[in-house]
């Protein structure tokens, strides 16, 4: 019972790790200009938060089997919510590099965690609906922040920032209270030993490409590549392409990312037991793709609306639906597993923005479409090395 009641938490922690990604978005075009920055400065501001996040999850997976998972959360928050302060306090654009760099440090030690956490605290039957919503409070953050970040800047500029640092102290004061560790004393120690062969993050990422769960982790990428791509020159393009305003961007993003997050709830379990999940990966990448590729048909409010709330539901379906069959492929090596999908997750987060900048450069409408081109080729190339029955029955089998 003390497990579940903490699993709120975990959905607040997951959902605020997240946030941290995109609430610089919406305000990009009015820092970019306080700062005297170029327009590639966007996507190097959100990239360079996958960059340290990359770096530091798979260290974050095995201290998370090492030393528990509520030790790795606590300092998560912490580094979050330094993040979020020295971003409000930065007087130069470089500071806000830094600010950036800690927060991708701090989301390392917090996704895989909490991923983790809930691995450990759920049986097979029930984690693809515990993996649902970890998915969407994921997701929703990522999408939401952009939309919190625009409507909080009407308030300041600078303060999204100062509101998501208050934020990140009141939830770790939370988990530093309420949140029970879920791995006992025994079995950290009898992981010490399986840990010592997953020294370095070159090592590991080598162990994942042979395993049976690379074609996941690649998907992972692909799908974190086209969201990014998608949102870091979002307000850009909108600005002007279509002459969009900040109030704008930031109320079509906060209902679309809503509305995105309770279809995926609602659908996701629903599709993945009537059809399977081979085939949810399938059709979600390509319907994103097209959805994508659709924003650059018009520039009425309401159609790029639409077309927006089909693109983040399509993603927040696609997210828990791999999060469930990579947590059922790992077995034990949930720590690991989760280190390594937050890892490719921040891969996609590193050259999903900074391709999207160069692009942007070329052509307005380029990224949109080479984000499209990437999904699309997931879809009819990757997904068909997927067999989803084998890695669910190897998983319950215990297999390696």
């Amino acid at each position: 019972m003390k497990f579940k009641s903490a699993f709120p938490l975990l959905l607040l922690n997951m959902f605020l790790a997240n946030l941290s990604m995109g609430l610089v978005i919406p305000i990009l075009p009015e820092l970019l200009e306080l700062f005297e920055a170029g327009g590639q400065a966007a996507g190097y501001l959100v990239s360079c938060f996958g960059l340290t996040q990359f770096l530091f999850s798979p260290m974050a997976g095995n201290l998370a089997d090492r030393y528990g998972r509520k030790p790795l959360i606590i300092v998560g928050l912490i580094l979050f919510s330094i993040s979020n302060l020295l971003a409000a306090l930065a007087w130069d654009i470089s500071l806000l590099f830094v600010s950036r760099l800690i927060g991708g440090v701090g989301s390392a030690a917090l996704i895989p965690a909490i991923i983790a956490y809930a691995a450990d605290i759920t049986t097979d039957e029930q984690r693809g609906k515990a993996m649902s919503w970890s998915g969407a409070a994921m997701t929703s953050g990522f999408i939401i922040g952009p939309g919190v970040g625009g409507l909080l800047a009407e308030l300041g500029l600078k303060t999204p920032f100062y509101a998501s640092a208050v934020v990140g102290v009141l939830a770790m004061l939370c988990s530093l209270w309420l949140l029970p560790e879920s791995l006992t004393p025994e079995v950290r120690r009898l992981r010490l030993q399986a840990l010592a062969k997953q020294a370095s993050l070159l090592r590991q990422i080598a162990l994942s490409v042979r395993s049976r769960y690379f074609v996941l982790l690649l998907i992972v990428f692909t799908m974190t590549f086209g969201l990014t791509h998608f949102e870091a020159i979002f307000p850009l393009y909108v600005v002007q392409a279509y002459g969009f305003s900040t109030g704008e961007i930031a109320i079509l993003l906060t209902l679309c990312s809503l509305i995105g997050t309770f279809n995926q709830i609602v659908l996701t379990d629903r599709i993945c037991q009537r059809f399977g999940e081979k085939k949810i990966i399938g059709a979600m990448l390509t319907l994103s793709a097209v959805s994508l590729a659709g924003l650059l048909l018009s520039g009425n409010y309401f159609y790029v609306m639409f077309m927006t709330m089909l693109f983040f539901t399509f993603n927040n379906i696609l997210r828990p639906t791999m999060n469930t069959l990579l947590s059922k492929a790992a077995g034990e090596d949930q720590g690991f597993v989760a280190g390594m999908n937050n890892a490719y997750t921040s891969l996609g987060t590193i050259f999903g923005p900074l391709l999207a900048g160069i692009l942007f450069d070329i052509h307005l409408g380029l990224p949109y479409l080479f984000g499209a081109f990437v999904l699309l080729a997931s879809s009819f190339i990757l997904v068909r090395r997927i067999d989803g029955k084998r890695v669910a029955s190897e998983a319950i089998l215990g297999t390696r």
